[in-house]
């Protein structure tokens, strides 16, 4: 079968987004999906989303990382699909739509996607990280000269250390440029690398570092190996809440391969 792809980027966070309303596409064939991932042999990407009829909302948002399992929430790849979903002609500058984490509401605005990620109501705090669970897990942890940081290998080491399960968690380190700017890299798990961009690592540092008071600002800047995003949020007493993850997403290119 040939199948139309489009590719799609988030400040360096590149997806594979195929409209699969019609439901042709094989969701179980996990290695054809990370086949296409593989950016020698295949298109190339971080991730690989599936857009689907949905009874509740506008659509819905199916995600699998690069090795070709089905995650958790992508903040990167939900604001892609969210221009896709305009591309479409499916909304016009806002909309909701169902993700594996629950609803999110969405509008574009200049040409820049905000997304509305799910409310952060715990946040640990240990020694040397935060972890918190922001759509996707995430370990977060402040570094020094975070350009010279071989990220792969310190990722790794934490991703597959004795801190988590055999599910294992993206790991953030962050460093902080000036007030509320701060400068994040990503090791995502599933993709097994570094990205040049992570949604909801994004979303993550900027939580963790004002719910450690190194920011005293609810509109943090990110800025990632891609680009830059931004994060702006309310505290409750319960929380994080009303957080919304913005920045923009492209449209790269069209094109046909056998599926």
């Amino acid at each position: 079968m040939r199948m139309t792809f489009y590719k799609y980027q988030g400040t360096g966070n590149d997806f594979i987004i195929v409209d699969n309303r019609m439901q042709q596409i094989d969701k179980n064939n996990t290695k054809r999906i990370a086949d296409l991932c593989d950016r020698r042999f295949g298109i190339g990407a971080d991730g690989f989303i599936l857009l689907e009829n949905d009874t509740s909302s506008d659509f819905k948002m199916v995600y699998y990382n690069s090795d070709g399992n089905e995650s958790t929430m992508c903040g990167n790849g939900g604001r892609c699909i969210v221009a896709f979903a305009k591309f479409l002609g499916i909304i016009e500058n806002e909309t909701e739509f169902l993700a594996i984490d629950g609803l999110h509401m969405a509008k574009i605005e200049d040409d820049i996607v905000h997304l509305q990620m799910q409310d952060v109501n715990n946040i640990e705090v240990y020694d040397n990280h935060l972890f918190l669970d922001t759509g996707s897990p995430h370990h977060v942890e402040i570094v020094s000269n975070i350009e010279s940081l071989n990220v792969k290998s310190k990722g790794s080491k934490i991703r597959y250390g004795e801190l988590y399960n055999a599910a294992g968690s993206n790991v953030n380190f962050v460093e902080q440029l000036a007030d509320n700017r701060f400068a994040v890299r990503t090791y995502e798990r599933g993709v097994e690398d570094e990205t040049l961009s992570c949604g909801t690592g994004v979303t993550a540092a900027a939580l963790a570092m004002h719910s450690i008071n190194k920011t005293i600002q609810n509109e943090v800047l990110l800025q990632v190996q891609g680009g830059e995003l931004k994060v702006r949020f309310n505290q409750s007493s319960k929380g994080y809440n009303n957080i919304w993850l913005m920045g923009p997403a492209e449209q790269v290119y069209k094109g046909e391969i056998e599926w």
